[in-house]
């Protein structure tokens, strides 16, 4: 078996145990495909190490599934991440107007610059080193967030839908 069809049979079974937690969390379909909607568009933000808490509240404030919430963060992944991040800075370097030039960033340095100048308090070393890349990732994430979010929503509803009319029988066309 080639490796392809290796990756492709794990995360086909990684997607079914996905919608079989989904499917029997309790409260209705649309708390919980919500729920899970926040939770993957979170993930788009830049506030990594955050984004199961932010997801929390979200999902608290909005009246949505918060176990939900919490694996919809999952979309965030160390696999998804780098092409995240990629896509945040150049996106809101576009909206932003900013110079495209070709920077080379290392993500990892940023974040654990970022963190230790949360934990620190240090502003000044926020401002100076890490606003200028994070502030076009967080402004390019806000149009990724919010198409993640209707695109989740409608797929996560339409799945747990088609369960609730189908008698508890999925037909979302992933065998089970």
């Amino acid at each position: 078996m080639s490796l392809i069809k290796k990756l492709g049979r794990g995360l086909q079974n990684f997607l079914r145990k996905i919608i079989r937690k989904l499917e029997s969390l309790k409260g209705n379909n649309r708390s919980i495909a919500d729920g899970f909607a926040t939770g993957a568009a979170v993930s788009f933000t830049p506030f990594v190490g955050f984004h199961l808490i932010i997801a929390l509240i979200w999902a608290k404030i909005m009246k949505q599934n918060g176990v939900a919430a919490a694996l919809g963060t999952i979309v965030g992944n160390p696999w998804t991440f780098p092409l995240i991040w990629y896509a945040d800075l150049h996106l809101g370097k576009i909206i932003l107007i900013r110079e495209t030039a070709e920077d080379k960033i290392d993500f990892i340095d940023l974040f654990k610059e970022l963190f230790h100048c949360v934990i620190m308090l240090d502003f000044g070393r926020f401002f100076s080193d890490i606003y200028p890349v994070f502030m076009p990732m967080l402004v390019g994430s806000i149009p990724f967030c919010i198409v993640i979010w209707f695109l989740c929503a409608h797929l996560v509803l339409g799945i747990l839908k088609s369960k609730t009319e189908n008698g508890g029988k999925n037909d979302t066309g992933i065998r089970m």
